[in-house]
């Protein structure tokens, strides 16, 4: 691209407001009453280069309005992803598809087609993710760099199209300029002003690092979206369900296949009313006895595995520590944490049943079937033998009348039976459900009667590790000092120069103009200069005062 020089000398970059060394306006913006001193006029590559598919990307990332568009995007995107429970909230062994349209509806169903169950680990949500941290590193890129540039050159003496053309300006005739710019520069200095003096002209600055409290704002909500993003590469972050019966060994979720958990016991405990819990009674007596809980806690052993992990083969484990976990005293080690979250009393575990003659009520052996690992067939001997056609372990009818089951949690348990015995060598079969029989194929002569649940408790342990934690903590403080560096100081520059004969005031600040007025005046006072003029002022109240003129012709 071209570059502009001028009459100063300087070769200011192709779309540069004003001169970066005398602040000469240049080009169209010679005509304007005031300057834009957004980025000290810098030329900015979002604005100035336009010709390849490079320079039309940098372009639309660097856009404010496409930041905001994209951040409002992804603020609707989770708030809609909160309506309905994620899908790792759902409860355990259940199929999301049939759950969100089951408990919602068509637009539950809906919901689940669009990815909101999975909302924050979609692809599209992580692209969302992804453009705003592309958005905020190219907006900073575009705008800190010019800026900076532009500060660091930025001269004393500038041209007096520069001074004229402030927001904040005025022309002083004095008997003494020399007294009165010492008298200046002493109260400037009282008031921590960086002073700079070339020909007899001063630049007093204060507050430039406030300049740069938006990019460390951006800076820190850049190394915030890396850390939510780390959350979905492996390892970096587990947050895992873990339902798990009294008894039962089972590998932690998130560890893959290096830790496993038994469940040597549920405990739960309530209040019981009495002198000792009067405290609460009342609430005792609101919900019931039995109802208010103690504490709930689950016994377990950690185990580690031992040696490679070979497919088919029962891993190998070593003890590790034993452990009682409690509410809010959750098991942690290698930086894993096991949180009681929830539980689930009396979980049926075994039922058994008697085959036996339907007209004489003799019994020809008992049936035990373990209701999560069940065998297909039970030898009774004698001749005598059940077969387990089918098992429903959460049993309902569907809409075909056919028998299905909602989940692999045996919560209503019903079988397809069939019987063999010496007078019967091809079978009976016969449909048992809790208080409910069929016999499909005519009367049978044997039955399978009910004779004993075993039930057992299962805890809901939450498995967390966080490995983004620090990083997002770290983003979170630089934003917040890039807030404090934005909100609480201001940026001001004072210019004063000699111009035939008469001392030029000239200001500006990046807010806050109503304390840098309070500040002129006060350093001004007593030294004979004129108080600056707000130009934007003037101008406004001129173009009021047209309207008022023009509406009353």
């Amino acid at each position: 691209m071209e570059h502009v020089k001028c009459e100063c000398g300087h070769v200011n970059p192709h779309g540069t407001v004003f001169c970066e060394s005398c602040g000469k306006p240049l080009g169209e913006n010679a005509e304007k009453k005031l300057l834009d001193m957004r980025y000290e006029g810098s030329a900015r590559r979002s604005q100035t280069y336009n010709k390849t598919i490079i320079d039309k990307i940098w372009a639309f990332f660097s856009s404010v309005k496409v930041g905001v568009a994209l951040i409002v995007i992804t603020l609707i995107a989770s708030a809609i992803g909160t309506i309905f429970p994620q899908e790792m909230y759902l409860p355990p062994n259940v199929s999301p598809a049939e759950y969100y349209e089951d408990q919602y509806g068509w637009l539950g169903k809906l919901y689940y087609q669009l990815g909101f169950n999975d909302l924050y680990g979609s692809w599209w949500y992580m692209l969302l993710i992804a453009s705003i941290g592309v958005s905020l590193v190219i907006c900073s890129l575009d705008r800190v760099i010019p800026l900076y540039r532009a500060l660091k050159r930025q001269g004393v003496t500038r041209h007096p199209n520069f001074l004229r053309r402030q927001r904040l300006f005025s022309v002083s005739k004095v008997a003494d300029a020399d007294d009165v710019f010492k008298q200046v520069k002493e109260k400037l200095a009282q008031r921590r002003y960086h002073i700079r003096e070339e020909n007899g002209n001063i630049l007093a600055e204060k507050g430039r690092f406030s300049r740069w409290g938006p990019y460390v704002n951006h800076i820190g909500l850049i190394i915030f979206l890396i850390g939510a993003m780390l959350r979905f590469v492996p390892g970096m972050y587990v947050d895992e369900v873990l339902w798990i019966r009294e008894g039962e060994t089972k590998e932690i979720p998130g560890t893959n296949g290096k830790y496993f958990l038994k469940n040597e016991k549920f405990i739960y405990e309530t209040y019981e009313k009495g002198k000792e819990n009067e405290v609460f009674n009342a609430a005792i007596d609101r919900v019931g006895s039995g109802m208010v809980a103690k504490n709930y806690q689950t016994n377990v052993v950690l185990y580690q595995r031992v040696g490679p992990i070979i497919a088919g083969e029962e891993p190998k484990l070593k003890k590790v520590k034993e452990y009682k976990i409690r509410v809010n005293e959750p098991l942690k080690y290698d930086h894993y944490a096991l949180y009681q979250v929830d539980f689930k009393q009396n979980e049926p575990y075994k039922m058994a049943f008697q085959l036996m003659d339907k007209t004489s009520e003799k019994s020809f052996g008992t049936v035990v079937i373990d209701l999560h690992h069940p065998k297909p067939s039970y030898d009774l001997g004698n001749g005598y033998r059940v077969e387990l056609l089918s098992y429903f372990p959460d049993f309902y009818f569907d809409d075909d009348g056919n028998p299905s089951t909602k989940s692999k949690v045996p919560n209503n348990p019903a079988f397809v039976f069939k019987m063999f015995a010496p007078d019967k060598p091809k079978g009976e079969v016969s449909f048992v459900a809790i208080r409910q029989t069929i016999e499909p194929f005519g009367n049978n002569k044997y039955k399978m009667a009910f004779s004993g649940l075993e039930t057992r408790n299962v805890s809901g342990l939450t498995v967390r590790r966080d490995f983004t934690l620090w990083i997002l903590g770290v983003g979170g403080v630089i934003f917040m000092i890039g807030v404090i560096q934005g909100m609480y100081w201001n940026h001001r520059r004072i210019w004063l120069q000699r111009v035939n004969g008469e001392v030029w005031l000239a200001a500006h600040t990046n807010k806050n103009w109503f304390g840098l007025k309070n500040e002129i005046r006060r350093v001004i006072e007593g030294t004979g200069l004129a108080m600056p003029i707000d130009q934007a002022e003037e101008e406004k109240k001129a173009a009021q005062g047209g309207q008022v003129h023009g509406a009353t012709e």
